[in-house]
C-alpha cells in the first residue's frame, strides 16, 4: 500500500508512548489523499495512513471499517471516529490539520482520547 516514500511512526505520548501505527504512509498530495485506502482489502495491525491536510474523511467505496484520529498542527488529538463503516462519513473537525487512519479497534486498544499528544517520528525500516 505504499502511497508515498514517507513512512512515519505515530506514538501516543500521553499514554506512555503507546504505538498507534508503527508504519503509517503519508499522503500529502491531492491524488494520494483522494485515493487513500480505496482499493485495499484490509489495513494490517500496526499500519496506517496519514492524510494531510485533512479535516474529515469519507468511506465511500471502502471495503472495511477503520478508526480515524484527527490531529492539529501540534499533534494534539482534536477528533476521533471509531469503527467508521464503508459508505459513511466522519464529522468535520475544524481544528484538524491531518487524519491518521488506523485498523478498526486501534483507538480502543490504545486508550487514545481527545486531547492526547501524538508524537511522529521516522519509522524503522
Amino acid at each position: 500500500m505504499a502511497v508515498s516514500n514517507r513512512i512515519r511512526c505515530f506514538r501516543n505520548k500521553t499514554r506512555g508512548g503507546t504505538v498507534l501505527a508503527a508504519r503509517a504512509w503519508v499522503a500529502e498530495s491531492f491524488f494520494l489523499r483522494a485515493k487513500g485506502l480505496l482499493f485495499t482489502k484490509s489495513l494490517a495491525a500496526g499500519a496506517g495512513l496519514y492524510l494531510a491536510p485533512c479535516k474529515s474523511i469519507h468511506m465511500i467505496g471502502m471495503a472495511y471499517a477503520i478508526d480515524a484520529v484527527f490531529l492539529d498542527k501540534a499533534g494534539q488529538v482534536v477528533g476521533i471516529a471509531e469503527n467508521i463503516k464503508p459508505g459513511h462519513l466522519s464529522s468535520y473537525y475544524s481544528k484538524a490539520s491531518g487524519c491518521l487512519e488506523l485498523p478498526a479497534g486501534t483507538v480502543a486498544s490504545t486508550g487514545t482520547k481527545l486531547g492526547d499528544q501524538i508524537d511522529v517520528e521516522d519509522a524503522v525500516p
